[in-house]
């Protein structure tokens, strides 16, 4: 945070399809820790969402509480180290569930970090590791008490 008078700004990107409750809580504690968070809803080449990105971040607005002001919600289709650059972002957010969301991860941040923006991960709670977007797309949206 300021403590040295600098903001700092990071990203949490994703294709959020649909966005769950464990997204919730990584934008949640990752506002403890910058002093803005940008949660960036990606276009993945690789997945095909329901929706597009324009209406998967409007979705994600609709989900965040509205008191959660250093928390801002854009559609972005390029680079997530792009988008960091020019908007001075200094870090990116990674939610990891397991160890294979870890290897993953890993190798991504790997690349972020030769472009100049490192990550930072932050681990699931145990009882949100389970909870992918694939499984909430398949069993439908999940009970209110597991909301943000």
């Amino acid at each position: 945070m300021t403590h040295t008078g600098v903001r700092v700004r990071a990203v949490y990107p994703g294709s959020f399809d649909p966005f769950t409750p464990g997204h919730a809580n990584v934008v949640n504690r990752a506002r403890g820790l910058f002093d803005e968070v940008i949660v960036l809803v990606a276009v993945n080449g690789t997945k095909h969402p329901t929706i597009n990105e324009q209406e998967r971040a409007a979705a994600v607005r609709a989900i965040l509480p509205v008191e959660w002001t250093s928390v801002t919600v854009v559609a972005w289709s390029g680079l997530t180290s792009a988008y960091c650059r020019s908007h001075d972002v200094g870090v990116i957010v990674r939610g990891v569930r397991n160890t294979t969301d870890l290897q993953a991860e890993c190798q991504l941040a790997a690349m972020n970090q030769s472009l100049g923006v490192p990550t930072v991960f932050l681990p699931a709670r145990p009882e949100l590791a389970a909870v992918s977007s694939t499984a909430v797309r398949a069993l439908g949206p999940l009970p209110p008490s597991t909301r943000p």
